[in-house]
């Protein structure tokens, strides 16, 4: 590993070191020069004297202003997250009363499905997955995507719902949803990621399977071996397997209409996402491939169920997300749930699946980006995704209760910290596309045709033209190589990019030091003069934190607005589907709420800062972060068999299984 591996992989670490110095040098020297005062000399007797400071000299300004540029970021990303929950809102509403999108309704004609059972090694279908014939859509305004004259049968969605220790009713609600979808028939393949770690993982997924296989165009499951050698185990790895997998399943002339949607097991998704994505990806032909899509996520599920500072710290981690998905933004990393077509997956070779890419979302958008050389096109889909707020199982056990879901959140947000990691990769694709800028041609090929297990799908150039132009078609080895011509490094979109990950994971830590740095400076400095010259710093920075906190407050004032727009959007599909009962909503108001606009003092530290700094200090030794899976809130089913019915019901159940599979 090269130095400047090492160090970009504790980017994070070395910054809030480096400052964590500077404020001490500062700091102390300034108390040193106050204590022993400061030496003067005059060249003569009549002249002023001159004074020669022997305080921290040229690291006063620096850290002064260093203070002032981290207090403008703080005050400015509330008010970009405002903006965009603002106009995400004005757009949900204006698609509640779009006619077109309500009635868009996808033929429940079955064409040639199937079940298939998949296995850790193959996945098979007899289906004929040749892609159909459509009329191309022309250009559309986003916020009409329903008003597209399509054939939507011509785009495939493969969605993948990667789970570990799931219980069984988190996965089946999440089908069921999924299911009623007036589209699934026709173009979804859904495949279940499992994993060889958990027991029995198949027998579960066989039975799903064979549950839901007729609901949906197709549907298979995975099984991603818990042995292979340089992968961690997460959400990233299993995705990778399936993707690999699922990957043999469609031809060259059919990829580029593929779209792959990776969802959390608890995650619900409305038939108008799908809709969505499917009229943009026909609508703008010209970046279908190119083009990753995302989605607002909403915590609607079990909010009144936890503690006010678990709901307000889920509320402020999906206005992370949001901050970047208004009109115009260039650079909206995904937060969880997001669609991307699978010629671009074969472009960047799939997910990683090291110890980086424990933040898959953001890890494969940065993969994506720099294969692009920051061209990657993202469209908002406005179709916020329902989420259950992170529990620990404490709900009704007092203190000890909400001390229990505290813990849990915790360990999420220590996860989302570690992808602080994403952030030294960025750094080396940088040095990486800088010294390939002149090279712009790219070829690449099907992602099953990495046998090797490696990511990186790309093939040289070099090997192609050797083989010349007339046996390059011919050949069985190239014969499914794509060649594609990158468009030049967009610096604007790098820089802004980096902005970004500084605003995720340097701006918590770097803001609690130099917020008790500089309190610690003043006192040091109270009553004495300002030789530095900046002392009219510090009154700009406590006014920019007081308007920070402020803005969080009207962000949390908007967002109300937001959660009950998609709670009713979701209530009434959920009618319309039959699924109404004994699904879970969460109503908020901001009278009942008021508790929460409290809580956002204490939720930046203990799920911001803290971890943020546990993680990054962690990086020093290991890169390897083990977590497990948070309790989810699923549908009240209705009760009333006995423990001993409903455990023959679950043996006939199994023997009528095996009997149909013999």
């Amino acid at each position: 590993m090269s130095l400047f591996a090492w160090c970009s992989r504790r980017s994070g670490g070395l910054a809030m070191l480096a400052l964590i110095a500077i404020s001490y040098w500062v700091i102390s020297s300034e108390l040193d020069a106050q204590r022993h005062g400061y030496k003067y000399h005059s060249t003569d007797s009549l002249s002023a004297p001159t004074y020669d400071p022997q305080g921290a000299g040229i690291w006063v300004p620096v850290f002064a202003y260093y203070c002032l540029l981290i207090h403008f970021l703080v005050f400015m990303f509330p008010i970009r997250s405002c903006w965009a929950v603002f106009s995400i809102t004005r757009n949900l509403q204006r698609n509640a009363h779009n006619k077109t999108l309500k009635d868009l309704k996808f033929a429940h004609r079955r064409r040639g499905s199937s079940t298939s059972l998949s296995s850790s090694e193959t996945l098979t279908s007899s289906r004929d997955l040749g892609s159909t014939s459509s009329s191309e859509a022309g250009d559309l305004d986003p916020e009409v995507y329903a008003d597209a004259d399509i054939a939507p049968d011509r785009v495939i969605h493969a969605i993948i719902i990667p789970n570990y220790k799931e219980e069984n009713d988190t996965l089946r609600e999440t089908l069921e949803i999924l299911a009623s979808h007036p589209q699934a028939r026709n173009t979804y393949d859904v495949y279940l990621g499992m994993e060889q770690r958990e027991s029995n993982a198949d027998t579960k997924a066989a039975r799903l399977t064979n549950e839901f296989s007729k609901k949906f165009r197709s549907m298979d499951y995975t099984i991603h071996p818990g042995d292979i050698p340089n992968e961690v185990a997460g959400k990233g790895s299993n995705v990778a397997w399936a993707a690999r997998k699922l990957s043999e399943k469609y031809s060259i002339g059919q990829r580029k209409d593929v779209i792959v949607t990776g969802i959390d097991a608890d995650s619900h998704l409305s038939a108008n996402y799908f809709a969505l994505v499917t009229n943009m990806h026909l609508a703008y032909p010209e970046t279908a491939t190119t083009t990753l899509y995302s989605a607002p996520i909403i915590f609607d599920r079990n909010a009144q169920n936890v503690p006010a500072i678990v709901r307000v710290a889920d509320i402020l981690w999906s206005a992370a997300g949001m901050s970047g998905l208004y009109k115009g933004s260039t650079i909206a990393p995904p937060t969880s749930v997001y669609s991307l077509p699978l010629e671009l997956v074969d472009r960047v070779g799939g997910w990683d699946c090291d110890s980086e890419a424990i933040g898959e979302d953001l890890h494969m958008y940065l993969k994506c980006f720099f294969a692009l050389n920051g061209n990657l096109t993202v469209r908002t889909v406005m179709s916020p995704v329902s989420q259950t707020n992170v529990t620990g199982g404490g709900q009704g056990k007092g203190m000890a209760g909400i001390i229990t879901d505290m813990r849990a959140r915790y360990k999420q947000a220590q996860r989302h910290m570690w992808g602080a990691l994403d952030t030294g990769y960025a750094l080396r694709k940088v040095v990486e596309i800088w010294r390939e800028r002149k090279h712009t041609s790219r070829a690449f090929r099907p992602l099953h045709a990495a046998m090797d297990g490696n990511s990186d799908t790309y093939v040289p150039e070099t090997q192609i033209d050797a083989l010349g132009m007339e046996a390059a078609p011919e050949s069985g080895i190239f014969s499914d190589v794509v060649t594609d011509t990158v468009k030049d490094l967009d610096y604007e979109r790098i820089f802004y990019l980096f902005h970004r990950l500084f605003e995720a994971h340097f701006l918590p830590v770097q803001m609690t030091i130099l917020i008790v740095a500089s309190t610690l400076f003043l006192w040091v400095t109270e009553g004495t003069a300002d030789v530095h010259g900046v002392s009219w710093v510090w009154p700009i920075c406590n006014v920019l934190r007081t308007l920070g906190f402020l803005e969080v407050a009207v962000y949390l004032f908007l967002y109300e607005n937001f959660h009950r727009i998609c709670v009713e959007t979701r209530e009434k599909e959920m009618g319309d589907a039959g699924l109404l009962k004994g699904m879970h909503f969460s109503r908020r108001e901001a009278k009942t709420n008021y508790i929460d606009y409290v809580m956002v003092p204490l939720v930046a530290p203990i799920f911001g800062s803290i971890p943020c700094a546990q993680a990054q200090i962690c990086h020093f030794w290991t890169l390897d972060l083990v977590y497990t899976v948070s309790k989810k809130v699923t549908r009240r089913r209705t009760r009333g068999k006995s423990f001993i019915e409903t455990m023959e019901l679950t043996r006939q159940r199994g023997k009528s299984f095996i009997e149909s599979m013999v």
